[in-house]
């Protein structure tokens, strides 16, 4: 079955009041930073394939939210499930390793190294040789770092970054190190892709090509993604669904035409230009 005949049947099976292959549930979960609250009592679930829009003016809980899915912040009430389980005060790197990569609202990339030196950290928890045989850079060390690089490589012309693969990330276009970490993150080969704002200060041509790439990703590898945009033109043409956040409050969940025509979404956040 094909990635997005799978995404059909979780929708259809939604429909008709069957259970969906859910991927991870947020279950009322609440989160306050002293007196503030951040989220309050939110709940949403990913299908698995599907590609889930979080959106909202600023200052809603976006990134909040996920900050609480990736591991950085530990909400103080409600639970996350994923893939099945109650997970339980797991650590960003711990999320990693389970299968959940993240990218973020501001480039976050080693500016000094290369394009490919870049991605190639991303494959730093596929890494499983002992120390010694790292040091030596031999045996088993030598074969991973190989296969490592393979997969990399794959990667890099997957998003067509091949001419800039030894250029240093700090000389880029922004645009380009939006792909770089978009890169670095597939390199994980995660599960569950987190997309902070992936078009943030692109130009239109810049954000044609990141929907691509992002559906491609979809399609292609199976990732499961879920991700925070401003840009409505994108989120309604990507998304499966869509799930609305207000001042921490969901105001919406649903697919995309049923959020558009939301009367509570529309004065929140779409307005009537949209």
């Amino acid at each position: 079955m094909t990635n997005q005949a799978n995404v059909n049947e979780n929708l259809r099976a939604a429909d008709n009041n069957q259970d969906p292959e859910v991927m991870l549930a947020v279950e009322h979960v609440s989160l306050s930073f002293g007196g503030v609250k951040a989220i309050t009592d939110i709940s949403f679930d990913i299908f698995k394939g599907e590609i889930r829009a979080i959106i909202g003016p600023n200052g809603a809980g976006k990134t909040s939210m996920l900050n609480v899915i990736n591991g950085f912040y530990h909400p103080q009430e409600g639970t996350i499930m994923w893939q099945g389980k109650v997970r339980k005060r797991m650590k960003p790197h711990e999320a990693a390793k389970s299968g959940i990569a993240r990218t973020f609202q501001n480039v976050a990339l080693f500016k000094g190294m290369s394009t490919l030196d870049n991605v190639m950290t991303g494959r730093g928890l596929k890494m499983n040789a002992g120390f010694l045989w790292q040091c030596l850079h031999m045996g088993p060390a030598l074969h991973e770092e190989n296969a490592n690089r393979e997969k990399v490589e794959e990667i890099i012309d997957f998003l067509e970054i091949q001419h800039i693969r030894n250029k240093p990330v700090g000389k880029l276009p922004y645009g380009l190190q939006k792909r770089v970490e978009l890169a670095r993150a597939l390199a994980m080969e995660p599960d569950l892709l987190l997309l902070d704002e992936p078009m943030a200060g692109m130009n239109l041509e810049e954000k044609e090509d990141m929907s691509r790439f992002i559906i491609e990703t979809n399609q292609r590898y199976g990732t499961t993604i879920a991700l925070i945009e401003h840009d409505m033109g994108v989120v309604m043409d990507l998304s499966d669904r869509v799930v609305v956040l207000d001042y921490g409050k969901k105001i919406g969940d649903g697919p995309p035409a049923e959020v558009q025509a939301n009367q509570e979404v529309i004065d929140a956040y779409l307005g009537v230009s949209h």
